[in-house]
């Protein structure tokens, strides 16, 4: 008799544990994230993230999806298009508006709710960058500014006074000069002619890509031609910065992190890379202007597949991953560009970081942001303008004649 209790017993516990073995199986989600900004160098960092928001919340696992910059827009059209895409995916500013209007992105205003999140602690400026006809179709994930670096050491050696607030073009003309005087193998800055320096410049300069209500192109206008102009000059008549030949193959970041180059204006993504590789003194500035200053802001956001049938747990994962002190703790101490909230610990962590010293200039910069001139054709816009660019950049066209052709043709192919 107790021989047969005891195996009732076990044939009891046996059952209760098989049955509670699918319900807790059945109970863990899995979702896919795509995404193109860890890389290499991050890709420990978004690790690191996923493990903790997995510790945090074990009925839910994160599958990654890591494709490089250059082949994931593509790929994330293609996947959107055949049903396929993650669950939830990162995007840049510039693309975020084509998504959201071909209808591939779900509402975060329900879902923060029907999740309990809140979309509180962001940055304005970034939170709003992700937001389409009155709707929150994203949150965003991180941003970045673009600054001017020097080298200290090439500047005490040409005897030219730090960048200060108040530079224009003519100071870095003046001291890219100065610097280059100091050898055939020494450039006064690398900048680079193409279109996302372009669109920058021109605000500097009072212009812009578009008129008022942006009905009509207005690339070749005076102050566009003037800023273009300034652009080639530094290359063809001064020769401050390196033509495609003296390049030589050599990677922009490389150039300035090897003592080749006084100055160098590029995000504050390079700051790891310039840590780890300038063995000189060096720091950064907000980038002068012309008649105005504008500073480049870019955000990449994260935003939740319209057809996906896992967006609740979708949406903790994204809204943690953007604004919690945890993550936003991980993207400081990796240097992986600046998280978008307004957390003071967070913020005083990312500036108490050397080098650069002057790290406050990332928060300068905001106050003369320009945000890239995003429309449905962006992609064949900028392609259109970047063909014509290289062409002034290499000396076979006038910047006249390059934005006159360049006007044309996007009036011909772009629909405002």
């Amino acid at each position: 008799m107790h021989n047969r209790r005891l195996a009732l017993a076990f044939v009891c516990v046996a059952l209760v544990v098989l049955c509670a073995l699918p319900v807790f199986a059945a109970k863990k989600v899995t979702i896919t994230y795509g995404n193109f900004s860890a890389g290499s160098d991050n890709e420990p960092t978004l690790n690191a993230m996923k493990a903790a928001f997995e510790k945090a919340n074990p009925d839910i696992e994160i599958k990654l999806q890591n494709t490089g910059f250059g082949e994931y827009f593509r790929l994330l059209q293609t996947q959107v298009a055949g049903g396929t895409a993650p669950d939830c995916y990162e995007l840049n500013y510039e693309n975020f508006v084509a998504f959201a209007a071909k209808n591939a992105l779900a509402d975060l205003g329900p879902l923060a709710k029907a999740a309990e999140v809140s979309f509180d602690g962001f940055d304005d400026n970034a939170l709003d960058a992700f937001s389409y006809n009155g709707k929150q179709f994203g949150v965003p994930g991180s941003y970045s500014v673009v600054l001017l670096l020097y080298n200290k050491d090439l500047f005490d050696k040409a005897k030219v006074a730090y960048p200060n607030d108040k530079w224009t073009w003519k100071d870095i003309t003046e001291a890219g000069k100065k610097i280059r005087a100091l050898g055939d193998d020494t450039f006064g800055i690398i900048q680079t002619v193409q279109f996302w320096e372009f669109y920058k410049q021109i605000a500097q300069n009072g212009g812009s890509l578009f008129n008022a209500n942006r009905t009509k192109f207005t690339v070749n206008s005076p102050e566009n031609v003037e800023t273009l102009q300034y652009m080639v000059d530094k290359i063809i008549k001064y020769n401050i910065e390196p033509t495609q030949a003296q390049k030589s193959n050599q990677g922009e970041w490389d150039l300035f992190a090897t003592g080749k180059a006084g100055m160098l204006v590029t995000g504050n993504w390079a700051f790891t890379f310039m840590k780890e590789k300038a063995k000189f003194r060096w720091d950064v500035a907000v980038e002068p202007g012309n008649k105005q200053k504008a500073c480049h802001f870019f955000s990449n956001g994260y935003v939740i597949n319209k057809a996906s049938k896992k967006q609740q747990e979708a949406m903790k994962w994204i809204t943690w991953l953007s604004s919690s002190q945890e993550s936003s703790l991980l993207r400081v101490k990796a240097g992986w560009e600046t998280p978008p909230v307004s957390d003071k610990a967070v913020i005083e962590a990312y500036v108490a970081q050397r080098p650069p010293e002057n790290r406050k200039a990332v928060f300068e910069s905001l106050k003369y942001l320009v945000t890239p001139p995003v429309i449905e054709q962006f992609n064949e816009m900028s392609q259109i303008v970047d063909i014509q660019l290289q062409k002034a950049r290499d000396g076979e066209k006038t910047p006249k004649q390059a934005l006159d052709d360049a006007q044309k043709e996007l009036e011909q192919k772009i629909k405002l």
